[in-house]
């Protein structure tokens, strides 16, 4: 396993679970992704449009996305440092078939984080975004994502408002260490199958 994806539409808590994760075990680190656009956000390394270009050119992009006006990307590099440095990344994903390019890769253990559009938008509008409604087309994005590629990808499945972050951490930890252990045979975590 290379390491954790956290997919989800925004304010599922992505952020948090990471967090948690890391105090929980700090082998666990965020992967920076890369962004190119606006120098928004505490989770990224900025770089230029030119630089990614010369990175996309060089075959190092493991995942490039287009959102909100801007570039993100995965290094395949800064994946490969971090495990032969004893980490394990954790990489917020947007979307399916870019979920599928990391895995082509090497494997993942992906887990779904969801929320309700309502609360998608409570909780935009309680950290002050002032792009609630591109967040909102994003969350009718990523529900669209999921019923049109959802096909058993998620090894487990979370909805953030009713499960808090420490036991999530906990969950995807375990489930971690067990395919790490066996990565063929491990049983499927099933929590929250409600989640649509």
């Amino acid at each position: 396993m290379k390491g954790v994806v956290l997919y989800g539409p925004p304010a599922s808590g992505k952020s948090t679970v990471t967090a948690a994760l890391t105090v929980l075990d700090p082998r666990f680190v965020l992967l920076r992704k890369l962004k190119a656009g606006d120098r928004r956000g505490s989770e990224y390394e900025f770089i230029s449009a030119e630089r990614m270009a010369e990175l996309r050119n060089a075959g190092r992009l493991l995942v490039e996305t287009q959102r909100y006006g801007n570039t993100y990307a995965v290094d395949r590099y800064q994946v490969e440092r971090m495990t032969t440095a004893g980490q394990i990344p954790i990489v917020h994903m947007g979307n399916i078939p870019d979920i599928h390019r990391l895995n082509d890769a090497g494997p993942w253990l992906v887990a779904l984080l969801w929320v309700s559009r309502e609360v998608c938008e409570r909780r935009s509008r309680q950290r002050l975004d002032d792009d609630t409604s591109q967040r909102l087309r994003a969350w009718d994005e990523t529900l669209a994502d999921r019923r049109a590629h959802d096909d058993s990808l998620f090894y487990c499945r979370y909805e953030t408002d009713e499960i808090a972050p420490e036991a999530i951490a906990r969950q995807i930890a375990c489930a971690f260490s067990d395919r790490q252990d066996d990565s063929l045979h491990s049983p499927r975590l099933t929590t929250q199958d409600s989640v649509p």
